[in-house]
């Protein structure tokens, strides 16, 4: 089932309700994601002593775009600004920052997204079966981890070619790990993998596969649009306006946000990112990349085509480099002479490689709009440096020390010098044609329905609201489970 399950399992749930009664797990809801505020103060009080990245069910809370990691409490939206000075472009660019989530990374969200409804309905049975996380990369340690928390078992695959960092992870949150072949692009091998762990385990697991589940997309809808939203109300002046909404596609999760931004800013632009070396939106194209955490050659299925308005293609070797000016001493360096602010530099470590992949396409969105100072674009810098201190080291082992000469090199080729090249603005005809390749993955090999495909694009006015609007209803049987549970008592 690719979509939240509301209908209830009595026999299934009670096990659930047992085994987090035995765990002493309270489940949060979207309404409270979105607003820490509404969060029990005596969950506020145990969380001041539980670390960010603790095995702890209480850090179910922190799934918010509000932690504070100073405190341990919450705050304003987590946001950071990219000044002209270090992009090149008069449009202010704002980045939501995924570090001060649990685990790193806001994929933790949309793993709740898919796994929550399923355990508050009896969808899922935490005491039998196990949760299936088909990732390349921070989608499967976001399951896992939220497996731990809710009293589940997890089962993580990715490529092998990911980074050290992602499996020394997942061994020690205790899931079991399977390795497919290839790296961010090899998608189809860990479908493939899903099948094959079906046929062998049956009913003994559940594939929670961000690519189809609307849970995905939907926290997304509800919670990072929210986030943005708030986060507008204090950036936006009197002149400006939300010209755009830049995400790279991946599991298509993080662009459902701009469902939402679409509906509260009617005239933004909807930028779908991908890399050039696997150009499946702009050209229909396949390859191999090296921007981790954006999975490709094909479109998801959840995946609102019709609200995309441009596709922006970004050269892998420009993260990739670009990673490096930001995080070595002799790239700081070189940037502090160029008048960047020093606090900013010091945060740049707050965007992995996938943040800055989405930061180079919203400098070319900015170039190719031609956008101005009153004009503001959204991103998510979705994973930090945290992850990736092995990529560093790989390069230094390969081509020595980075110099001050090749940050100068990176910062006006690969930042300033980004150009308007391998960008598509789509009519409707270019939309269809995203949207008819989804056939070929999800009819023909998928098993999706034909018939569900064509309502995507002919009901889209309801296809899409009817599964992104879900939260309410879920948050109510969340709460109900958290009754049965008998540990609402003890928060609430």
């Amino acid at each position: 089932m690719s979509e939240p399950v509301l209908s209830i399992n009595e026999a299934v749930l009670a096990r659930a309700v047992r085994r987090c009664k035995e765990k002493n797990v309270l489940v949060p809801t979207f309404a409270e994601m979105k607003d820490p505020a509404r969060v029990p103060q005596r969950v506020k009080d145990e969380l001041k002593g539980i670390g960010l990245w603790d095995v702890h069910p209480l850090n179910l809370f922190r799934i918010s775009w509000k932690n504070d990691p100073k405190s341990g409490q919450f705050h304003g939206v987590n946001v950071l600004e990219m000044p002209r000075a270090l992009t090149g472009v008069k449009a202010r660019i704002f980045g939501l920052v995924g570090k001060f989530f649990p685990t790193g990374a806001h994929k933790v969200g949309a793993s709740f997204g898919c796994l929550a409804p399923r355990l508050v309905t009896g969808a899922f049975d935490p005491t039998r079966q196990k949760a299936v996380w088909p990732s390349t990369g921070n989608y499967c340690r976001g399951g896992a981890y939220n497996s731990k928390l809710l009293g589940c078992d997890a089962v993580a695959i990715l490529p092998k070619g990911m980074s050290a960092e992602r499996f020394e992870w997942l061994e020690k949150v205790g899931s079991e790990i399977i390795a497919t072949p290839g790296s961010e692009s090899n998608v189809k091998e860990i479908y493939d993998k899903c099948w094959q762990l079906k046929a062998e385990r049956g009913d003994d697991i559940v594939v929670l596969n961000q690519f189809d589940e609307f849970g995905n997309g939907m926290w997304h809808y509800e919670v990072t649009a929210s986030a943005i939203h708030e986060a507008l109300a204090s950036i936006l002046g009197p002149a400006d306006s939300l010209a755009a909404f830049v995400s790279s596609t991946g599991s298509a999760g993080t662009i459902c946000t701009g469902d939402r931004l679409k509906e509260l800013y009617p005239s933004v632009k909807i930028v779908a990112a991908e890399a050039l070396q696997c150009p499946t939106l702009l050209e229909n194209g396949y390859g191999a990349h090296r921007i981790e955490g954006i999975g490709d050659k094909h479109v998801p299925w959840i995946h609102n085509v019709r609200n995309t308005d441009l596709v922006v293609a970004v050269d892998d070797q420009d993260p990739v480099s670009l990673m490096h000016l930001f995080n070595e001493a002799a790239g700081r360096k070189y940037l502090k002479a160029q008048q960047v602010s020093p606090a900013l530099v010091d945060q740049l470590e707050l965007l992995g490689i996938s943040g800055i992949a989405n930061l180079a396409a919203a400098i070319k969105t900015a170039k190719w709009l031609e956008l101005d100072q009153h004009d503001v674009i959204f991103t998510v810098f979705t994973d930090s440096m945290e992850l990736y201190g092995s990529r560093l080291a790989e390069r230094a082992a390969a081509h020595g020390p980075y110099t001050e000469t090749q940050a100068a090199i990176d910062l006006h080729s690969r930042l300033w010098g980004l150009k308007t090249d391998n960008v598509l603005e789509l009519d409707h005809a270019g939309k269809k044609r995203i949207h008819n390749l989804k056939y070929y993955t999800w009819v023909e090999q998928q098993q999706k329905n034909v018939e569900e495909l064509d309502a995507q694009w002919f009901e889209h006015k309801t296809y899409w609201p009817e599964r992104w609007r879900m939260s309410g209803k879920i948050d109510q049987l969340i709460e109900a489970f958290n009754q049965k549970t008998g540990v609402a008592a003890k928060y609430r």
